[in-house]
């Protein structure tokens, strides 16, 4: 996980898609980021100018609107400065902490920028990103997935979204729907 800011992993993600945009010719290119590599991209479409130069941007088990980290963030607000330490050894977690000012400042005026689409994917079993619905966004261009509503037994964890097969076929989908049909769970989770 990285420790910087979102805003500074941000701006380092715009160097890196400028890089990739230029070596390869393309004129947009797709993002997949797991945890706060699937909320950090959203801070590039909006204040960076990502928006242009991405197509699609898909998000597994993405802290979109922040967390609780199963009531934590709550618990270490009832001791006077603690907050302050966690942001200061990892200012990239105080900014995922639901209520954030950065969280406050990227969903101001909406989840989403026009032209982009967006995947998220969640697992109701996630103890990191909690609760699981904040993962989800709202406005054009959206598809959110509940790896459950898929294929009910298949259980991933927040680590585990990264690895799971049903996660990953829902991940291909979103990049080539056209390509990839819908998900069946039997066949997803033995092949």
């Amino acid at each position: 996980m990285g420790v910087a800011a979102v805003a500074d992993s941000a701006r380092q993600l715009a160097t890196f898609v400028d890089g990739v945009l230029a070596a390869t010719g393309a004129a947009q290119v797709d993002i997949v980021g797991h945890s706060q590599g699937g909320m950090m991209p959203r801070y590039y479409l909006k204040f960076d100018g990502g928006a242009a130069k991405v197509h699609t941007l898909v998000g597994l088990a993405p802290s979109n609107h922040g967390t609780t980290l199963d009531g934590l963030t709550t618990l270490a607000g009832s001791y006077p400065g603690a907050l302050d330490v966690v942001g200061s050894l990892c200012p990239a977690c105080a900014d995922q902490v639901a209520g954030s000012d950065t969280l406050g400042r990227l969903n101001a005026g909406g989840d989403t920028v026009p032209g982009v689409s967006y995947t998220v994917i969640a697992t109701r079993y996630d103890e990191v990103v909690t609760p699981y619905a904040t993962q989800f966004l709202s406005g054009p261009g959206v598809h959110n997935v509940l790896v459950q509503d898929l294929c009910l037994a298949n259980i991933p964890d927040h680590v585990l979204m990264a690895v799971d097969p049903v996660v990953r076929h829902e991940i291909r989908h979103a990049l080539d729907p056209a390509h990839v049909g819908e998900a069946n769970c039997l066949a997803n989770l033995t092949g």
